[in-house]
């Protein structure tokens, strides 16, 4: 019970039939927390590399550690040549502002002795998440699936996540 990998849905006009990957997990191979955006490629590729595609645009926000954002791009390379390759932009929090931000909990709880709710969930927030585990949890203590994908510590996950992706023709990005 201490891996994830889902695929989600927002059921509104804006993101129909976009899917969401997410997957966590305890004791992973690095504790990081961040959302990859993958932008979608254009259905015409100006620049080809070798025949193949060119890589998709990732807009990267890290919330921890090290906070920031980046957006790695396709970009050609000086030169008459047609030559591809990724470029990185990146702010890191700690370098523009000099210091690190405080931790997790210590905003946490600074927030709390302040009565800042920003970083908490909302009553509903929570009913909601628990409303969606709990029939899980009780098919699985009632039920337990006879082959669990277990992980090894240390690792990103079971093979099992990874062959959810590559099903639908995408792998989990590399941390």
């Amino acid at each position: 019970e201490t891996y994830a990998a889902l695929k989600l849905f927002v059921q509104n006009w804006r993101w129909a039939g976009v899917p969401f990957y997410l997957r966590t997990g305890k004791r992973l191979a690095r504790r990081v927390s961040e959302i990859a955006i993958q932008f979608k490629r254009t259905p015409h590729l100006i620049f080809r590399r070798d025949g193949e595609g060119v890589d998709p645009n990732v807009l990267v926000l890290r919330i921890q550690p090290d906070e920031g954002m980046s957006l790695t791009v396709e970009a050609k390379t000086p030169g008459p040549d047609l030559r591809l390759r990724p470029v990185t932009m990146d702010f890191r929090y700690g370098a523009v502002f000099g210091g690190e931000p405080p931790e997790a909990y210590e905003r946490l709880l600074l927030d709390a002795i302040n009565g800042d709710p920003t970083l908490y969930a909302r009553g509903d927030w929570v009913e909601h998440a628990w409303a969606a585990l709990e029939p899980v949890l009780r098919r699985w203590n009632s039920d337990p699936p006879p082959k669990f994908p277990n992980y090894e510590a240390g690792s990103w996950g079971p093979p099992e996540a990874d062959a959810f992706l590559e099903r639908d023709g995408r792998k989990w990005r590399r941390l």
